[in-house]
């Protein structure tokens, strides 16, 4: 089958106001009824990152095994049958730039201006300003043209940023400005660039993680905190303003929960001291800064073993997850992929999954909710447990 991507429509549940109906009708080897696919396209190469252009969802950008970027206009693209022998879908731009094959995982769009960046093989950091393109093309307009276009648009970079020594894998820009982005790599460096200031890099902090540095995010509540995973298998918290020129500078904090190398890491977008990171050991664990040293923390740590900061661990997932990302929308509600192709015989495995909110929300108010309900909880009483052992 040829390499594709696919959108779909995804009906998200209320909190634990889940439709029995629907749950019923669930089975894993078949389609989940909660996701209705809307469009496919065939892709040139298979697809190794999706990200989407915040000012306007019908354009995202991918990247495949190759030096270029490509953007789509998903309501202008017609859709396509994935079928052995297929034509590709054409892209409407090509973002050209990088000389060498671009990196799974280091691609970002501006949550400021419609800017791309991109690292590579090449150990470059690239950065593209698609304003331009999308005016002239008029990209995703609502009720979009199923014109299929002959030719992409082919666009060159902005600027070309060089300071890393190994490939880069991941970047990311400051929520506050589309000139200001960050990028970490194989050199175990975490590197601050400023596209005002040239392409040298403003603050390159050597030996950022004891291994490759895999994934990199940057708070959008407080632009001071940026967080990095790594090959060592552990989460890191770096404030900019205790970085200098020179390259030195120490994590604020450093979280240890995995057991293998973390490949994917994002802030909340609800709340500024908690974050998500995926890892090759199949977990996605959820953070909170804010209960790093808490003393009711510990006591609990105590009870149940668990590492400073670490309030809840998803374990549904057979393989390493590859990419996550928290719905804006819908708070505590996360889309999960892995890369679990040997145990599923076929594809990876999306999973679009929403916390419990008796886990984090105050004690006081979900004592008082079980409280209220306790007799409810407790009803089945020892006899009756007892019958329905047997």
């Amino acid at each position: 089958m040829p390499n594709t991507l696919i959108i779909v429509n995804c009906e998200v549940v209320k909190p634990r106001v889940a439709a029995a109906e629907h749950i019923s009708e669930f089975n894993e080897e078949a389609r989940s009824p909660f996701v209705k696919k809307y469009k496919t396209l065939i892709h040139p190469g298979e697809v190794n990152r999706i990200r989407e252009l915040p000012q306007n969802n019908n354009i995202v950008a991918t990247h495949t095994d190759s030096p270029d970027v490509l953007i789509w206009d998903l309501e202008a693209q017609p859709n396509r049958h994935p079928v052995i022998g297929a034509s590709e879908s054409i892209p409407d731009v090509i973002l050209t730039g990088h000389t060498e094959n671009a990196t799974e995982f280091a691609l970002a769009m501006s949550p400021a201006e419609p800017f791309v960046i991109s690292g590579g093989r090449d150990n470059n950091v690239v950065l593209w300003s698609i304003q331009d393109a999308i005016t002239s093309l008029g990209l995703g307009k609502s009720g979009g043209s199923s014109f299929a276009r002959k030719e992409s648009l082919r666009l060159g970079p902005r600027g070309v940023f060089e300071g890393h020594d190994a490939a880069v894998e991941d970047v990311q820009f400051c929520p506050s400005s589309v000139l200001e982005f960050c990028s970490v790599g194989d050199d175990s460096c975490l590197i601050l660039w400023d596209a005002r200031s040239g392409n040298a890099p403003i603050v390159k902090v050597e030996k950022a993680h004891d291994d490759d540095l895999h994934c990199v995010d940057w708070n959008t509540h407080d632009t001071n905190l940026i967080l990095t995973g790594s090959a060592d298998n552990t989460v890191r918290i770096f404030d900019r303003r205790n970085l200098t020129a020179g390259g030195v500078g120490s994590p604020i904090y450093k979280f240890e929960g995995h057991n293998a190398p973390i490949l994917s890491i994002q802030w909340c977008p609800d709340i500024a001291s908690v974050f998500a990171s995926g890892a090759e050991d199949g977990f996605l664990n959820i953070w909170d800064y804010d209960k790093v040293g808490n003393d009711k923390e510990t006591t609990r740590a105590k009870a149940r073993p668990a590492p400073p900061g670490l309030f809840f661990q998803h374990g549904g997932h057979r393989d390493k997850i590859v990419d996550f990302h928290w719905n804006p929308a819908e708070p505590w509600t996360i889309a999960s992929i892995s890369d679990d192709v040997a145990s599923t015989g076929g594809g990876g495995t999306l999973q679009i999954w929403r916390i419990s909110d008796l886990i984090y929300r105050p004690e006081e108010e979900v004592i008082a909710e079980l409280t209220k309900f306790k007799e409810h909880l407790t009803k089945c009483g020892p006899s009756e447990a007892s019958k329905s052992s047997d």
